[in-house]
């Protein structure tokens, strides 16, 4: 199974409540439903609905997956919440257990030894293993390499602060872009995958080659 994630982002890599005022407002973050304004149905939720034919099961963080868990059952009889209800579901949290867990489908991976529980479902085949929100946990499968795509949906906004999914652990990582869409309302919306080549770092001389002298670097 490929393990995608999917994230709103801003312009300043903030991912935290995209959806809703009383999301996440962890830090006092009081930004919550920042993406809505800049939704597009053609380009957003085509590209939403088009990754989607090919999920197997989602992956979340507690969080999240208690946010969807009350959400989505008592909307039964849409096709969408019809299909989220349906498939198979794993929340990785410390503190829920099996009983706590009532959304159909749902399994609990303990948040100890949770990586490796992840890695070894992603060595099954299958289709994909979709991540959505959940900070925290992408923030870790990124640092573990358990990251096979990357869809970013880019919105034209700056909020300042609150969560990222990227981590300052001074690791360098290179992603190919595959395919990449504008919105009618500014959102650019990509799809990377890791490369696995280390980060080229240094200048090379075939930078200057039509140059006096090298580039100025800024201060």
């Amino acid at each position: 199974m490929r393990i995608v994630v999917s994230q709103f982002i801003s312009l300043d890599g903030v991912v935290q409540a995209p959806g809703g005022p009383e999301e996440d407002t962890d830090g006092g973050f009081a930004h919550g439903g920042w993406s809505l304004p800049f939704f597009d149905p053609e380009v957003i939720g085509g590209t939403i609905g088009a990754k989607f034919a090919t999920v197997e099961a989602l992956l979340f963080g507690r969080r999240t997956f208690e946010g969807m868990a009350a959400a989505w059952p008592e909307r039964a009889g849409d096709p969408f919440a019809d299909q989220m209800n349906a498939i198979e579901k794993y929340v990785v949290t410390s503190t829920l257990t099996a009983d706590d867990v009532t959304w159909s489908n749902s399994n609990v991976i303990g948040g100890e030894g949770a990586l490796d529980a992840i890695a070894e479902l992603r060595s099954k085949d299958g289709g994909d293993l979709a991540v959505m929100g959940s900070a925290t946990l992408t923030r870790a499968l990124i640092r573990a390499g358990l990251v096979d795509e990357l869809n970013l949906m880019i919105e034209p906004v700056v909020l300042g602060g609150g969560k990222r999914i990227f981590t300052d652990d001074g690791v360098g990582r290179t992603f190919e872009l595959v395919d990449s869409k504008v919105a009618s309302t500014g959102v650019i919306v990509c799809t990377y995958r890791p490369t696995g080549e280390p980060l080229a770092t240094g200048h090379s001389d075939e930078l200057y080659q039509d140059n006096d002298q090298p580039p100025v670097e800024p201060s």
